[in-house]
This record gives structure tokens, C-alpha cells and sequence, in this order.
């Protein structure tokens, strides 16, 4: 009896360390980040909430990453990234979200660039995050808020900030000008159009970063009005860094064709200034969202923070926030909030 369970204990951990030395050859890396927060939470028009909640500052996710030199310049190359909860555990931003809806892909990179197949992160939602103060705070940044998540009253987003069934390719840097396609195929999603499109350049030199991006989604998208064909953004942003501040802005415009056209405009205004070990954060975003024959409704708001660092992979913040809308009750949130990355 001892026999077979020795065996079977040796074949369980042979199948666990042959890939682990595999891995440890093809490069591969596992990283994420934990973000935590508490305070009082209100946007306009809604009641206050009391709560401890995950990715406010930045999404909660665990990520494997991983390349393969396969010579001659050329290397393959994979990601898998899931986002969680981690007040509670639970997987995905939501019930019922894609486990890896980060990132989901394998790829080729070169002398000529990159090209990835899978689920892919948009160029838009890249954009976005580089030319405001807050990043890709879902919880605090008006350019994100505004754009990817609108509250109720204001026009939908469709797209998400990720692709399925996706097709996307980076070029080489360009003195600083990066170029960045993506595409998918509807494969047969409901109430899609056609196939969903995207473009983005990026610039890097010196203090200046600039931005622009377009997309047009045609499928992937839930919730849509009646006579759907699509939705088209565009954005341009930047940021200038002045040593003793740096400055964001951006603009934009979302319009959706369908039986009755609509169309939300945008633009934010933000600074980062250091002060001691961290920084304060200031956003201001603007959104406006036209449906003939109605008045415009108007979302503004207003967020201030200061992030700490602890050291290179920990940092603490502290927000306020205020959120208003058309119509409605001012929303006010003020939280502080633990981030650690590894």
C-alpha cells in the first residue's frame, strides 16, 4: 500500500515542477496589484454608501506574462491578466465578467513590430489613462468615469476597455511616435454589425506626451438602441511635464448611429504636483450628452487626491470628490485607500 502512494505522490509532483522548469526558460512573470479602499461613496443623484471596496485607484488584477527569444529578432510572446475583488474574493470587475478580461492573447514581436491575437486592452482606453492625473482610476477619474462608465441619465458606452476575438498590432518606436491597430471579428455576437475598429498614435519626447485616438465598435456591445449600426469615439490628449507640475487635458466625442443619432462630448483638465514622498492629484472632467429634441444633460466633476508613496511598489491616497449632473443632487465621496503592486 505504501508503494502506489509513493508513486502517485512522485508523478503529482514531477507534473508540477517539469512546467515550472519550463517556464523558468521561457521567461515568464507573474505580477499584479491590490488596491483597497473605505470611505463614503456618492455620485449625483444617488445615496451615500459606507463601504470597503477593491480597484478604486486602480483595478485589482493578477497577471502571468511570458516571451520566447525564437531567434533571428523575433520572439513569441503571451499574457493572461484577471482582474478581482479583493474585498471580497470574488473574481472579474462584476458578477458574470470575463475571467481574463485584462488581457488574453499570444503574439510575435520584432524588428517590425508586434501583432497579438486574443482578448486585447483598446487603444482608447490607453490613451485615456496616459493623459489624465488619476490614470486608470475607475473610482476617482473623471476621464475615465466619464467616458467607459457613464452614470445613469447620460449616453451609454459601448466596447468596454477590452476586445474578444481580436487582432491587434504595435509598430516600433518611431523617434518617439508609436502606432497602435486594432480589429476583431463578430464571429456571429449578437445584434453586431460588422467588425469592431481601432487606432491610436502616442507620442513620447522628452516632458511632452500626445494622444490620439479613434474607434468605431460594431459588435461586443449589450444594451443597444433600437436600428443599432454603431459607435464611433475619438479623442486627443495630452500631457507637458514642468518638473514642478504636470499638466493633462483631453477631448473628445462619442456618437452612436442607430435610429435616433446621439452624440456625448468631452474634455478634462488635470495637474500633478509633487510634494514630499507623493503627490496631489486634480481632475476636472466635462460631459455633455445631446439627444435631438431634448436638453443637453451635463455631468461635471471635480476630484482631488494626494498619493504617498511607501516605497517603489506601496502607496497610500487620500480623495475627495464631487459629482454633479443635470437635474440631480451633488454626489460626494471622500475615501483613503492602500495599493501595493508586485
Amino acid at each position: 500500500m505504501i508503494r502506489p502512494v509513493l508513486t502517485r505522490a512522485t508523478l503529482a509532483v514531477a507534473a508540477l515542477t517539469v512546467p515550472l522548469a519550463a517556464w523558468s526558460q521561457n521567461n515568464v512573470t507573474v505580477y499584479g496589484l491590490i488596491d483597497m479602499s473605505v470611505g463614503q461613496f456618492q455620485t449625483a443623484g444617488a445615496q451615500s454608501m459606507k463601504a470597503a471596496l477593491s480597484g478604486n485607484m486602480s483595478t485589482s488584477y493578477l497577471g502571468f506574462s511570458g516571451s520566447e527569444d525564437l531567434g533571428g529578432d523575433l520572439s513569441a510572446t503571451f499574457a493572461l491578466e484577471s482582474f478581482f475583488r479583493a474585498n471580497n474574493g470574488s473574481s472579474g470587475r462584476f458578477d458574470g465578467d470575463t475571467y481574463f478580461a485584462r488581457n488574453s492573447n499570444v503574439g510575435l514581436k520584432g524588428a517590425y513590430g508586434a501583432v497579438k491575437f486574443g482578448r486585447i486592452t483598446t487603444p482608447l482606453f490607453v490613451t485615456t489613462l496616459l493623459t489624465n492625473a488619476f490614470g486608470d482610476s475607475f473610482g476617482f477619474s473623471p476621464a475615465i468615469r466619464q467616458l467607459f462608465i457613464p452614470s445613469a441619465g447620460m449616453l451609454p458606452f459601448f466596447g468596454d476597455t477590452g476586445w474578444n476575438n481580436a487582432i491587434g498590432y504595435s509598430s516600433p518606436n518611431y523617434s518617439g511616435l508609436g502606432l497602435n491597430l486594432l480589429t476583431n471579428l463578430r464571429q456571429g455576437a449578437a445584434g453586431a454589425t460588422g467588425s469592431n475598429t481601432s487606432f491610436s498614435a502616442l507620442y513620447f519626447g522628452g516632458p511632452l506626451t500626445a494622444t490620439l485616438a479613434w474607434q468605431q465598435v460594431r459588435n461586443g456591445a449589450f444594451g443597444t438602441p433600437a436600428g443599432w449600426e454603431n459607435q464611433q469615439a475619438w479623442q486627443i490628449g495630452g500631457a507637458y511635464d514642468l518638473g514642478s507640475v504636470k499638466l493633462f487635458g483631453q477631448a473628445g466625442r462619442v456618437s452612436t448611429s442607430a435610429t435616433v443619432d446621439t452624440h456625448t462630448t468631452l474634455y478634462g483638465l488635470g495637474a500633478k504636483v509633487p510634494v514630499g514622498a507623493g503627490a496631489v492629484l486634480v481632475q476636472y472632467g466635462s460631459a455633455s450628452a445631446n439627444v435631438p429634441g431634448t436638453a443637453d444633460t451635463h455631468n461635471r466633476t471635480l476630484s482631488l487626491g494626494y498619493d504617498y508613496l511607501l516605497s517603489k511598489r506601496t502607496d497610500v491616497y487620500g480623495v475627495v470628490m464631487n459629482d454633479r449632473q443635470s437635474g440631480l443632487s451633488s454626489g460626494n465621496t471622500a475615501a483613503i485607500g492602500l495599493r501595493f503592486k508586485f
